[in-house]
């Protein structure tokens, strides 16, 4: 009876297994190709770095945790976008007290551009993201740049990705 239990839970996890995502991913079949247009530095205070590593860090997301194919002919989906913020600011404190950390936001504005649709509302999605990170105040940006800018550009990418694959 125990080896029936377990073939019989083996077999009911592979048929759900192949139909279940916890990522959510939701592509339509007939998408199968995509391309990120080169982004935009909009922003005055970026690095020039910013923008070719964002558009790279975006590609390699949906070549490697989607089944779509980069081609700059003919794609079916679109990213096109700029960065559009890159923002430090003080984190407010208390009267009487000392700043202890400061906030490097960056932003950036995508549009979805899905080809294959008909349905003219769903053709393009503005997608707007920001995300921040914290650093003590004693410390130099220019030191923990490429840190702060990996980690929020990580998390974008993410954001952008969930916003465009899925239906969560």
């Amino acid at each position: 009876m125990g080896f029936y239990k377990v073939v019989v839970l083996t077999f009911v996890a592979a048929i759900f297994g192949g139909c279940y995502s916890f990522r959510g991913i939701a592509i339509d079949q007939s998408i199968t190709t995509f391309y990120v247009a080169p982004f935009d530095n909009r922003a005055p205070n970026a690095t020039p770095t910013l923008a070719p590593d964002f558009t790279e860090r975006l590609k390699d997301k949906i070549r490697n945790e989607s089944r779509l194919i980069f081609s700059d002919t003919d794609p079916d989906v679109e990213f096109t976008g700029a960065i559009t913020g890159f923002q430090v600011s003080a984190e407010a404190p208390q009267p009487g007290e000392q700043i202890a950390f400061n906030k490097l936001t960056i932003t950036v504005a995508v549009d979805y551009i899905n080809n294959r649709t008909t349905d003219e509302k769903l053709k393009i999605t503005k997608i707007t993201k920001s995300f921040y990170s914290e650093f003590p105040s004693d410390q130099n940006l220019l030191d923990i740049q490429d840190a702060l800018i990996l980690t929020i550009t990580t998390q974008l990418v993410e954001d952008i990705f969930t916003a465009a694959f899925t239906n969560w």
